[in-house]
């Protein structure tokens, strides 16, 4: 049933759990310094906000690699 679940139901998808989870970073702690360090974009422009909420269809890129929002 968690498929039909409704999105608004869900919590909005956080940057740094982005990176956690699609294996840019190994730790939330290891997300947490690149984004300080100004080393992660959002749809081309650097973010620093941790708890930046991303929505489907963001592209994410870091250390040269891009990935893009699937679900939020």
């Amino acid at each position: 049933m968690a498929d039909t679940e409704a999105s608004s139901d869900r919590e909005p998808l956080r940057l740094d759990y982005f990176l956690k989870s699609s294996g840019a970073a190994d730790t939330g702690g290891q997300a947490k310094v690149l984004i300080q360090s100004e080393q992660v974009r959002v749809n081309g422009e650097i973010e620093t906000r941790r708890r930046r909420k991303l929505v489907i269809g963001d592209v994410v890129e870091v250390a040269g690699n891009r990935f893009t929002v699937d679900h939020a």
